[in-house]
């Protein structure tokens, strides 16, 4: 244990014996998160820290995800769709304005799907929204959405964060000074440290209980657990020191609440790259993983997958059985694809606890296997650069957040690289299936068809372990998406 934990415990030892101060009154929250956003415009960029600062509280779209996963009204009041599945007619909501008073109508809505298509989009789930043929306004509370054919999840897609409302006059700052149409209005952004925001008094919906929140961003599980203690935090969400769990739960003035989230953890592999181009290397690189001992050794939390997909999403198929630990048939396909022992790989790992411990349990499996990795922390500006946008790694360990996303993996052009025309075939045959059953059915093919070619190693669903101060009510206990949504947050009496 740390010196920073074992300080933190002794000083809520001691104030547990002199007694608690009484309950004061409270309305602000501090909340920590490990990673900070490279910027604040979740329709620019892809990474998850946008979103857990921005979604639901800065910006809104159309519909949203709430905390079961379920697709409901935000902006648009409600909707119906044409039996062909390619008409979705919104009703929006009135009177609603941005936070710079700019009025929110079928406008905005036509702008803002226009931006995400549009051929120089920087949208990273540009695919969302190739299915949308034009958006007409036959009045300003009235947005109609064509579709050139059916899209499966279209609904729920647009609640993502990629799909949020913005307006032409402030678009180009968003990255920086975001302005939305949620409860809460952006005031400041200190980098390195935290971002603030106030509750918004013209919000069009429920006010928030809330007058301010703060996102401080402490990556380090020593110092997160120090400020959690020390009550300098009031929640850490996704808590990155679950070794410190047990003498948190034995402090009455914590919840802990461990839960789920779209998170998928791979080992991902640069399917453009020799020797990952080849099937039999990424195999034996699957057999060579004890996913059940990682999890032990990462904290007992998180259950072992067999795909890019999670326990609970709908058509879930456990294909955990498709490699289990066998390091001699890893070997034996290692030396078929000739790769000779003590060949190096790199794995790159960026900064959270899942990717860095999880980078040395995996070498040292990897050792037994007769492959040499050498580990490569990398920051997340770095890790989104090099890896993501360049593809210029061997190997990396990260969690894919964003829900049943298996669209990933019929793009054109994504950073593990991996091509396969059966499978995009497969894709498109579900998005555009209208049955149920259908769209069932395909969920199925596509998740053994990534099993079969494995262009990642599938490790586990990441677990989403929460700790918050015990007097706080309506955070989520699950992560359906990337979020960390205050609008139903409060402080008991």
């Amino acid at each position: 244990m740390s010196r920073y934990l074992a300080t933190a415990l002794a000083t809520a030892a001691l104030a547990a014996t002199l007694g608690a101060a009484p309950a004061q009154a409270k309305d602000t929250l501090t909340l920590g998160m490990v990673l900070e956003p490279p910027h604040l415009d979740p329709t620019a960029g892809a990474a998850s820290a946008i979103r857990e600062v921005t979604y639901a509280n800065i910006f809104e779209g159309l519909t949203r995800i709430d905390a079961r996963g379920e697709v409901q009204p935000a902006l648009a009041a409600s909707w119906t769709v044409s039996p062909d599945g390619l008409t979705y007619t919104f009703k929006l909501r009135t009177g609603v304005k941005f936070h710079d008073g700019t009025p929110f109508d079928c406008g905005i809505v036509k702008f803002s799907y226009e931006r995400a298509v549009a051929p120089d989009s920087v949208n990273a789930q540009k695919g969302l929204f190739e299915p949308i043929a034009g958006t007409a306004c036959p009045d300003p509370a009235t947005a109609v959405v064509t579709l050139k054919r059916p899209a499966a999840g279209f609904l729920f897609g647009m609640g993502w964060g990629d799909a949020v409302m913005v307006a032409p006059n402030s678009v180009a700052t968003n990255k920086t000074n975001p302005i939305g149409t949620g409860p809460f209005r952006f005031t400041r952004w200190v980098k390195g440290d935290r971002v603030e925001m106030v509750r918004n008094a013209d919000y069009w919906g429920e006010k928030p209980k809330l007058a301010a929140a703060t996102f401080r961003f402490i990556a380090d599980p020593s110092a997160a657990t120090a400020a959690v203690m020390a009550g300098d935090l009031d929640a850490y969400p996704n808590f990155p020191a679950p070794e410190a769990l047990d003498a948190i739960r034995k402090d009455p003035r914590f919840t802990v609440r461990v839960g789920t989230t779209a998170g998928k953890t791979i080992l991902a592999l640069n399917n453009d790259r020799k020797p990952f181009s080849d099937l039999r290397v990424r195999r034996a690189l699957a057999y060579a993983v004890d996913r059940a001992a990682l999890i032990d050794a990462l904290s007992s939390y998180g259950k072992p997958i067999g795909s890019h997909y999670i326990p609970g999403d709908p058509g879930y198929v456990d294909l955990t059985g498709a490699y289990p630990y066998d390091p001699a048939k890893a070997k034996a396909l290692l030396a078929e694809a000739g790769v000779k022992p003590g060949t190096e790989m790199v794995i790159k790992l960026p900064p959270p606890a899942y990717a860095r411990r999880g980078g040395e349990v995996i070498a040292a499996m990897l050792e037994q296997v007769g492959i040499t990795a050498k580990l490569v922390p990398v920051e997340w500006a770095q890790w989104l650069d090099q890896v993501f946008k360049q593809s210029d790694f061997d190997m990396t360990i990260i969690s894919h957040t964003e829900a049943r996303d298996l669209d990933i993996y019929a793009r054109d052009k994504y950073y593990f690289n991996y091509q396969s025309p059966a499978y995009k075939a497969l894709y498109k045959q579900y998005q555009e299936a209208v049955d149920p059953k259908a769209q069932l059915a395909l969920l199925e093919q596509l998740q053994r068809k990534l099993s079969e070619d494995e262009p990642n190693v599938f490790l586990y669903a990441l677990a989403k372990v929460g700790v918050w101060n015990a007097r706080l009510r309506g955070l989520w206990d699950n992560n359906p998406i990337p979020a960390n949504d205050l609008t139903g947050v409060s402080w008991a009496d």
